[in-house]
């Protein structure tokens, strides 16, 4: 197939590709770390969470998104359980009650939130105010 278009500079690549190994792992509670992305409108958290940890049912003004790319998880809707596996894809309206515990194989996700999660825009804004110094 051939290509009309030029491809982008140097400079118009960096503004708008970021290399995943460039992106500050942070973690987010104990034996959940994330590569956190995070823009004026959406935050996008490249998670990976240990085996047999959990997180504590919470709730956020966010909508989420959160699409399991490898591993396992129960997660905590509103009181239930839905186990989820990879390729699942599970919605949070903003507010839900939720949370979750990672099976033994851990889990892989990639979570989409919006409006941006404050919280980890935070926790971004430190890890790279740490790496700086």
């Amino acid at each position: 197939m051939e290509r009309k278009e030029p491809y982008a500079t140097e400079e118009e690549f960096k503004k708008r590709v970021i290399r995943y190994r460039d992106i500050p792992l942070v973690e987010l509670v104990p034996g959940s770390k994330s590569h956190i992305i995070a823009t004026e409108r959406m935050t996008v958290s490249f998670l990976t969470m240990a085996p047999n940890s959990s997180f504590a049912v919470h709730r956020h003004p966010s909508e989420q998104v959160m699409v399991v790319i490898d591993g396992a998880c129960d997660e905590i809707i509103e009181g239930k359980l839905y186990h989820l596996e990879e390729g699942d894809v599970a919605i949070l309206p903003a507010n839900i009650e939720h949370g979750g515990y990672i099976s033994e194989r851990g889990c892989r996700a990639i979570d989409v939130f919006c409006p941006p999660r404050e919280d980890y825009v935070a926790k971004l804004k430190a890890a790279k105010e740490s790496a700086s110094s």
